[in-house]
């Protein structure tokens, strides 16, 4: 129970990795705080905590939007009187595209969800966690790892993700709160076994096939879970991380070394 008796405001929960961060809180015994655009997806988390035998509240959030993310945090407040974890796990793929070629429009789309909404809400959270000597996660990529084609404006987001963390944790550090990371590579969740179906199809092959030829390329021979990666954002929202602030710890079963 590392989080016993926290209260943990997640972003971007829906189906993938945003609800096992939710729900794994709730088995180390968090009450959370659930955000995202679509209400269906937080009632379904909502329940799923609440048969865990924690509490959860459901805050319907534009993480774009001030008021919104104001009424995030008064929300949390009003229901727990207390926020101990800030996860800003919410994400917009960038344009998959050169960088040379790329819309810029869509770039600064995404770069507005995937980095100055995460300073949006830190920044609104950041009294509150003080009172707690709080933590803030980011949930970044192993994208910052590689430089392929097509991913450039991806890396771009992610890098200014991984900056923004750094400097919150010099800035914050003095106020007790942390700041840190995680980047995750493959996680084996709904929408890659989605990808690996319809390459297994194209090739001619079973996805058992392509789930083998991938994690062979990593150290443990195995795709991470949802769960797995959620357990390292459990970690570094406990007490057992009160040393740890301004560091990405990649979760991706050994396919980088960083």
């Amino acid at each position: 129970m590392l989080l016993d008796g926290k209260v943990v405001v997640v972003s971007g929960v829906g189906s993938g990795l945003g609800r096992a961060i939710a729900v794994q809180c709730a088995k180390a015994g968090a009450d959370v705080v659930l955000a995202a655009r679509t209400e269906s997806r937080l009632t379904d988390v909502a329940e799923e905590v609440a048969d865990l035998g924690r509490r959860a509240l459901s805050v319907p959030t534009d993480i774009t939007d001030d008021a919104a993310c104001q009424n995030l945090l008064d929300s949390g407040l009003a229901q727990f009187g207390r926020v101990d974890a800030l996860v800003n796990n919410a994400f917009a793929m960038p344009p998959l595209s050169d960088l040379a070629t790329v819309d810029l429009d869509d770039v600064r789309s995404a770069f507005d969800v995937n980095v100055l909404a995460a300073l949006r809400l830190t920044r609104l959270f950041a009294p509150a966690l003080a009172e707690r000597s709080g933590s803030v996660v980011m949930i970044n990529s192993a994208v910052l790892r590689h430089s392929r084609r097509t991913f450039g404006a991806y890396k771009l987001a992610k890098s200014g993700l991984l900056s923004l963390a750094q400097s919150l944790a010099a800035e914050l550090g003095p106020r007790g709160i942390r700041v840190n990371s995680v980047a995750p590579g493959y996680i084996w969740g709904d929408n890659l076994k989605w990808y690996f179906d319809y390459l297994a199809s194209k090739r001619g092959v079973t996805p058992q096939d392509i789930y083998d030829e991938t994690a062979g390329t990593l150290d443990l021979r195995a795709l991470p879970e949802p769960e797995e990666i959620a357990d390292t954002v459990v970690f570094l929202a406990s007490s057992l991380a009160r040393v740890v602030t301004g560091q990405c710890l990649d979760v991706n079963g050994g396919e980088y070394h960083h």
